[in-house]
């Protein structure tokens, strides 16, 4: 390897010579009749240069300390410097960037993904009086807050004496650039806070409007203060801080909001203005330091940096995506959360309430199997063939719920959402006990309903087998082709497992499903308009529609998550192969069902066949492949929503594996009380 550093070495001081110097780049000043484009662009060329390729944190900073300092002491360029700077602080206008920049400019997805293509497709002129699009230009990179931010005294002493001017122009273009900022981001404030989403949501007792409304009168008596006395004078001192309290009793109406959601239902929309409203909030506060600041340069430069910071959200697609889907999570997780909680058993009542209950859902899918190879014997074309199958499905697992019995596969979607809410204090151990605790009795729980399964629908599937061969006299039920088609199909060495981890998927979005049609129901009050309005009244009567409203409200999840998964198990084979995709899917009860369906016709020669033995390999671990990747997905989503970020990931990896270790008798039946 020392050959190889000593070459890259050299390449990088080769390079780093090729680039030109402080002095060059300083000498690139435009003259005094240079128009703004040319001086647009000089900044723009030593902002680059500066910044070289973004990797370097010393070399950045080194190369701003010596531009600051030819600048500082070279005549000529001290010159050339004065005039561009005059003409800077003559032309720009900077309220825009220092007030937007960080904050999504659309308010809908396409529309802002939209701005944000054109952003990375379409080049930006410098010619622009506004600043903010010039930072666009400019593309700020996640190391330019870390050079401005390293500085040191000298360089911002420096910095400070090149800033300043003899008629004083550049601290008056300063302060009212930070006032317009003030003045336009307190009316976005009051924009947020007086739309009717909002207000009609916050608690009553909060004061909400009042809270609001007395923002610029606030804001008015600061500007007052700060241009008859001075930012430092106490008048402009105490005028800021009851500026401060003002925005801290409107935040706490709007906080007020998500109580209102937790019981009515999340709205992207309404999610997404409180998070604008905090993050303005924020900019607000950070802007009254700059101002107040008795080191404006040193300020500025923070104020700089932490615009520089935010700018990717607001140019990266990838940041758009995420920011989305975090309120999209937020909107169906809440849900899941509360359904997953009933899933989850925690001692030996419960496991064996479980285990009776799975007993139950894997004798309902022997039922669904037979069904299923009736319908596959009608040859249907295609698409009816994986809608009926989808129909039967999704019947079989609403008679599940309707009577009270439950799928393994169908549990961790609803789960790891219940699971998530525990990651939220992990700084003490018994938080990190606790959540190791819910993890293992998840997988306790996991693990006794796919056992009850399986050990019903073998059973089952043959008793009904039998029972249908002496209604219809004979013993094949189906074709010794279609056995041994069912067989092969189930070959652990064929593509079963990669079926398996779609239909993983399938399992997780069944619960997106419901907890977008939960949210949704709960959101539009459906479950009110069912109770009180005049015609459900008409047709049901008073005491029926209560009742109606009631079951809706409590099970209008498992309707949907048990329709959805139905259908999406029976027709997401068809499409595929609409497509000319070979894709179908592996659901471990219903595979199961199949593979006892299967050796019943064939007999019980199928014992010494390989087909056989291969298949069952490949069903049992159909199971735990549907239930890692539906949890992980689900896992993941609740996650993102509650905006959980598992910095302690190793602590609570080594706390799972020392309890698996310790005592892994508890991941198949509960200890005694």
């Amino acid at each position: 390897m020392e050959p190889y550093n000593v070459c890259m070495q050299w390449f990088f001081w080769r390079r780093l010579r090729s680039q030109p110097t402080a002095a060059e780049v300083a000498q690139q000043l435009p003259s005094s009749h240079a128009s703004l484009a040319e001086r647009n662009r000089w900044m723009w060329l030593a902002w680059r240069w500066i910044r070289n390729d973004g990797k370097y944190l010393e070399v950045s900073a080194s190369r701003f300390s010596a531009l600051i300092h030819v600048l500082h002491e070279q005549p000529n360029s001290r010159e050339r410097w004065n005039l561009w700077w005059h003409g800077f602080v003559r032309d720009m206008d900077a309220s825009r960037l220092i007030a937007e920049l960080g904050f999504a400019a659309r308010p809908s997805f396409a529309s802002e993904l939209g701005r944000r293509l054109r952003l990375q497709w379409l080049p930006t002129t410098p010619d622009t009086r506004d600043l903010a699009t010039l930072a666009e230009m400019l593309r700020p990179s996640a190391i330019d807050p870390r050079w401005l931010c390293s500085l040191n005294d000298t360089d911002l002493q420096s910095l400070a004496e090149l800033v300043k001017t003899p008629d004083g122009s550049a601290e008056r273009w300063a302060l009212d650039m930070v006032m317009q900022a003030l003045l336009h981001s307190m009316g976005q404030v009051m924009a947020i806070g007086f739309q009717p989403e909002l207000r009609m949501r916050m608690d009553e007792n909060s004061q909400g409007e009042q809270a609001f409304r007395e923002l610029p009168m606030r804001l008015e008596k600061l500007r007052l203060a700060v241009f008859q006395h001075g930012r430092l004078s106490p008048q402009a001192l105490e005028a800021s801080q009851a500026v401060r309290q003002q925005l801290d009793l409107a935040r706490n109406a709007a906080q007020t909001v998500y109580n209102h959601l937790d019981r009515y239902g999340i709205s992207v929309g309404i999610v997404f203005s409180l998070r604008q409203l905090r993050k303005r909030i924020l900019r607000i506060r950070s802007l009254l330091n700059t101002l107040h600041s008795p080191d404006p340069v040193a300020a500025s430069l923070r104020l700089l940096a932490q615009l520089a910071r935010e700018s990717e959200n607001t140019r990266g697609i990838r940041a758009l995506v995420v920011n989305n889907a975090s309120l999209t999570a937020a909107r169906v997780a809440e849900r899941s959360a509360e359904n997953g909680e009933h899933y989850i058993t925690r001692n030996r009542n419960e496991a064996r309430i479980m285990l009776k209950a799975s007993l139950g859902g894997g004798a309902v899918i022997g039922l669904t199997t037979w069904i299923k190879f009736g319908l596959v014997g009608l040859g249907l074309s295609m698409f009816w063939e994986g809608f009926a199958a989808g129909l039967n499905y999704a019947l079989s697992f609403l008679l599940v719920m309707w009577l009270h019995w439950t799928i393994a596969t169908k549990q961790p979607a609803f789960t790891a959402a219940a699971i998530a809410d525990k990651l939220r204090n992990l700084q003490e151990p018994q938080h990190v006990e606790g959540f190791v605790d819910e993890v293992v009795h998840l997988l306790r729980s996991q693990t006794v309903a796919i056992m009850g399964n399986l050990m019903a629908v073998v059973p089952a599937t043959a008793l009904l087998a039998y029972g249908l061969t002496w209604i219809f006299g004979q013993s094949e039920l189906i074709s010794a082709d279609k056995a041994i088609h069912t067989l092969e199909s189930l070959h652990v060495l064929g593509p079963t497992l990669i079926f398996a981890t779609i239909t993983g998927f399938l399992l997780f979005a069944s619960s997106i499903v419901a907890g977008w049609v939960e949210n949704a129901f709960v959101l539009h009050r459906i479950d009110s308009v069912i109770e009180h309005h005049p015609h459900s009244i008409r047709w049901l009567g008073a005491l029926r529609a209560q009742r109606w409203s009631l079951y809706w409200r409590n099970h209008i999840s498992g309707w949907a998550a048990n329709i959805s998964l139905g259908l999406m198990l029976g027709l997401t084979p068809a499409f595929a192969h609409f497509f000319g995709i070979g894709l179908d899917v592996r659901h471990v009860t219903l595979s199961a069902g199949q593979l006892v369906g299967a050796a019943w016709t064939l007999g019980p020669q199928v014992l010494t066949s390989s087909a056989f033995w291969w298949a069952l390999v490949g069903v049992l671990l159909v199971g735990p492949i549907n239930l890692g990747v539906s949890f992980y997905l689900a896992f993941r989503l609740a996650m993102a929503a509650r905006g959980v970020r598992v910095s302690q990931r190793t602590r609570l990896n080594k706390a799972i594996r020392r309890r698996m270790l310790k005592n892994p008798r508890s991941l198949l039946w509960p200890a005694k009380e």
